[in-house]
This record gives structure tokens, C-alpha cells and sequence, in this order.
């Protein structure tokens, strides 16, 4: 009974303060929604080759553009294949003084060996050429590689070609002195050419830059650390690898397919975030993980990848948590 009123009076209040409560409660609820949480496809970038990490122009959180230097990875081989080099063309310069010369028999037999052993490098340069050239075909081998390796093979067919030169022209009589030295030179111009090239596209390789344009998510390495051929160094989040996972109960997929339209609600977002369904599993899971169910709904659920648009995907953060609604309710 409530103080201070009649008995007739506290029984009609109550009963007004029940019809008030039974009302409340068969207002229908609000449009159920299924839990979810983003998703980002990285874009680690790697080294190419094991050495020191000597630059890093990648700072986190900065936008950067296709092209643009992440960081550069240099290695004790650098310095002595810069001197391997000057070393060549000095040995090609008294080559060709050599062969002005003529050559003995001993000499020339040293001569046939090398060019056997070019030869052979020529035969392995070209089937590694071979060999990675199929791997790219699967996008498991950079175009950078490629040229390397192009270079390699260009550079040991330049030799062959060099070494087989200098036997010709070490069986020319003395009358043939400016043929000998034209044919010497030119197999020797080739063959510099070719290992300047090849030595290019190795130090080119150890500069990587950015293959998409994209937020730089996170630096893997600091400057000085050692870091291996292969190993990512930069991890890249472009604007359009942003996705969204939920699960749905196995009576929903008939009423769901790819490129459907699903509505995003998160927590500070303004407006809802329209995205795309890419990909649905056809196989099922039967616990789903707990960060994408707040209850037991369903044990057989699927899982399912909606896309939004670039521009509103900025609007989204990796691990967030999210109430996806799909076309007509879930």
C-alpha cells in the first residue's frame, strides 16, 4: 500500500504503474545485429637480400606513396663487389696488353680452361634464369630479381664470348695486331658493361620502396639490426585492405551472397558504414570465437567477409570491434 493514500486509491495506482509495464515491454526490440570485428590485410614488406638495415624512411602511422623508399638494407659484400669491379677492368686492361703480345702454349691452354669454366657458368646462369623466371610467373620472385639474374646471364655470355676471343686472336699472325686488339676490346667492353649492370641491380635491389600506396602500419626493425633475406621490415595498410569477419547461423546463408549489402555500426562512428560481402565459407565452424559472439546463438556458423570502401574503411581500425547488420535483419 502506498503511504498516505486510501486502499482504493494505491490499488488503482498500481494497477495504471503495471499496464505502464506491460506496455514497456512489448515494445518491439531494436533490428538485431551480429557481432564482428575489422580486419586488415597487410602488406609486409620484406628484405630482399640479408644485410644491416642502414635506412628507414617509413615512420608509423605516415601515409607513403607507390615508388616511395621504405628502407635500405646494405651488406659487407657491398664494398668488395665495388672493388671486384675496379679490379676487373683493371685485369681486361692488361689483357689486352697481353694479347699484343701473343701467348704461349701454356698460356693458352690457361685460356681454354677459363672458357670452360665460363661455359659452365653460362649454362647455370641460365637455368636459374629459367628457374626464377617461373617462380615470378607466381608472384614469388620481385622483377628486380629478375633483372639481377638477367644481368648475371649477360654478364657470363659476355665472358664466353671474351675468353673464345682471346683465343682466336692469340693464333693471329702479328699482321692481324689491330684486329686482335679491336676483338679484345669489344669482348671486354661487353663484359664490363655487363657486370656494371649486374652490380647496379644488386645495390638498386637493397632499396626497397613502397609497391602500394598506403598508411605504414608498423616498423618491424630499428636502424643497425641485422636483418634476414626475407624477413619483413615494414608492414603497409592500404586504404582497401580493410575487412570485416562475423559468423552467421546456418539458416542465414540462404538469405546471404557475395556482394550483398551489410550495414556497420561501431562504437564513435558517426553514420553507419555500408559494406560489401566478398566471401562466405562453405565450411562450418562450430565454436566460434568468443571475440565475435557475445552468446551461444548458434553452434554451426559460417564465416563471412564483408569489404567497405576505401574511403569509408579509414573510418575503421584493425581489431575493432563492430555490430554488423545484414540486408532485412539478421
Amino acid at each position: 500500500m502506498l503511504i498516505g493514500t486510501r486502499p482504493a486509491d494505491a490499488l488503482r495506482t498500481l494497477g495504471f504503474v503495471g499496464l505502464v509495464a506491460l506496455l514497456t515491454g512489448c515494445t518491439p526490440p531494436a533490428s538485431p545485429t551480429l557481432p564482428g570485428v575489422v580486419e586488415a590485410e597487410f602488406v609486409r614488406v620484406a628484405a630482399p637480400a640479408a644485410g644491416r638495415l642502414v635506412a628507414l624512411s617509413a615512420a608509423r602511422g605516415e601515409p607513403v606513396a607507390v615508388g616511395a623508399p621504405l628502407f635500405r638494407i646494405e651488406s659487407p659484400d657491398d664494398s668488395a663487389l665495388l672493388a671486384e669491379a675496379d679490379a676487373r677492368v683493371a685485369q681486361l686492361s692488361a689483357q689486352q696488353a697481353e694479347l699484343a703480345k701473343g701467348k704461349r702454349p701454356d698460356e693458352l691452354a690457361v685460356t681454354v680452361a677459363q672458357s670452360a669454366q665460363a661455359r659452365s657458368a653460362l649454362v647455370q646462369a641460365e637455368a636459374q634464369l629459367k628457374r626464377e623466371r617461373e617462380l615470378a610467373r607466381e608472384g614469388f620472385v620481385s622483377g628486380t630479381r629478375l633483372d639481377s639474374l638477367v644481368a648475371e646471364r649477360d654478364g657470363a655470355a659476355a665472358r664466353v664470348r671474351e675468353l673464345d676471343a682471346q683465343q682466336r686472336v692469340a693464333q693471329l699472325a702479328g699482321r692481324d695486331d689491330a684486329r686482335r686488339a679491336a676483338d679484345a676490346a669489344d669482348a671486354a667492353v661487353l663484359a664490363g658493361t655487363a657486370q656494371a649492370s649486374q652490380l647496379g641491380a644488386r645495390l638498386a635491389d637493397k632499396t626497397v620502396r613502397a609497391p602500394v600506396a598506403a598508411l605504414v602500419e608498423d616498423t618491424l626493425f630499428r636502424i643497425g639490426e641485422w636483418v634476414g633475406a626475407g624477413t619483413p621490415v615494414v608492414n603497409l595498410l592500404p586504404p582497401a585492405a580493410i575487412k570485416v569477419r562475423f559468423f552467421v547461423a546456418e539458416t542465414v546463408l540462404a538469405r546471404i551472397k557475395p556482394g550483398d549489402a551489410v550495414t556497420l555500426h561501431c562504437d564513435g562512428c558517426a553514420l553507419p558504414i555500408e559494406a560489401r560481402i566478398r566471401f562466405i565459407a562453405r565450411s562450418a565452424e562450430f565454436t566460434p570465437p568468443v571475440i565475435y559472439s557475445r552468446e551461444q546463438r548458434a553452434k554451426l556458423v559460417y564465416l563471412v567477409e564483408a569489404w567497405p570502401s576505401a574511403a569509408e574503411a579509414v573510418k575503421l581500425r584493425p581489431g575493432q570491434p563492430v555490430d554488423v547488420a545484414l540486408a532485412g535483419g539478421a
